[in-house]
């Protein structure tokens, strides 16, 4: 039986003074190693389960596990050293005077020794191709760049658990996709998680599994292939757009969603 590393169960919040709950009875599970992403219309609830899952908002009812714990006053601190979460807008995010120390923010909460924080950030900024800006103002950089620190400083951490809420938004589509692979690396070479909060389909379709909201609620879970082949109001990768586009010309094409290099495969045959 596969470890789960968050169990959602019934959750429910709502912003005052607003009648309706912005999560209403959600409910679903992450798998070690898995890398989940949510979707979603604006207003759905995506970001707010993300502040959920790390306690930086209070539910109305319901629980949530993250790494075995309950997520509550007493344990929330406890599991942020196991989960690290990166925003939309990195600069909610920097602290340091440089990239390297802002890096290290982390680390030195959690009073690290000092040679081991400096061999992580050198492999965190590494990773994020942000090495030779170590010594750089932070608030001079661009928003890729920016957003690749934020999400180095959470790498730094050696977190089991990622949580990506619309984390790619400022980047350029080379760097979006020398991330991914730097994630699906991280993933299998650490077992890292990911849970990923995105409109952008093709990271969504990078993922084991989606997880689509809609007003507040579960609409519906599965493989990617499912989700774009079932869910005709989502907005699919390019490779679906594609197929849909044929479909509605009565053009012969697969059966169901398939990836860009499978599309190669199924016309070539």
């Amino acid at each position: 039986m596969n470890e789960q590393i968050i169990q959602v169960k019934d959750l429910t919040f709502k912003y005052e003074p607003a009648k309706n709950n912005t999560l209403s009875s959600v409910s679903f599970a992450v798998n070690k190693g898995e890398w989940l992403s949510v979707i979603g219309n604006n207003g759905a609830g995506k970001s707010t389960l993300a502040l959920l899952l790390i306690g930086l908002l209070k539910p109305q009812s319901g629980s949530v596990f993250v790494c075995g714990m309950p997520l509550n006053e007493e344990t929330k601190w406890t599991i942020r050293r196991h989960a690290g979460i990166v925003f939309q807008n990195p600069d909610n995010q920097f602290i340091g005077a440089t990239v390297q120390d802002d890096v290290a923010f982390g680390m030195e909460n959690l009073n690290m020794p000092v040679e081991d924080m400096r061999q992580r950030v050198t492999e965190a900024l590494e990773l994020v191709g942000m090495l030779e800006h170590r010594e750089a103002d932070p608030s001079r950089l661009s928003g890729g760049q920016k957003q690749r620190v934020a999400i180095a400083g959470v790498l730094a951490l050696h977190p089991d658990l990622l949580i990506l809420d619309e984390a790619f938004v400022m980047l350029d589509p080379r760097s979006r996709r020398e991330l991914l692979a730097t994630l699906k690396q991280l993933r299998a070479e650490q077992g890292l998680t990911i849970l990923s909060i995105t409109h952008d389909m093709n990271e969504a379709a990078a993922s084991d599994r989606i997880l689509v909201l809609k007003n507040g609620s579960v609409a519906n879970s599965g493989l990617p292939a499912d989700i774009f082949s079932e869910e005709m109001d989502v907005e699919a990768p390019f490779s679906e757009r594609l197929r849909r586009l044929l479909m509605s010309k009565e053009r012969r094409t697969p059966e169901s969603y398939l990836t860009e290099s499978e599309w190669i495969q199924w016309l070539c045959k």
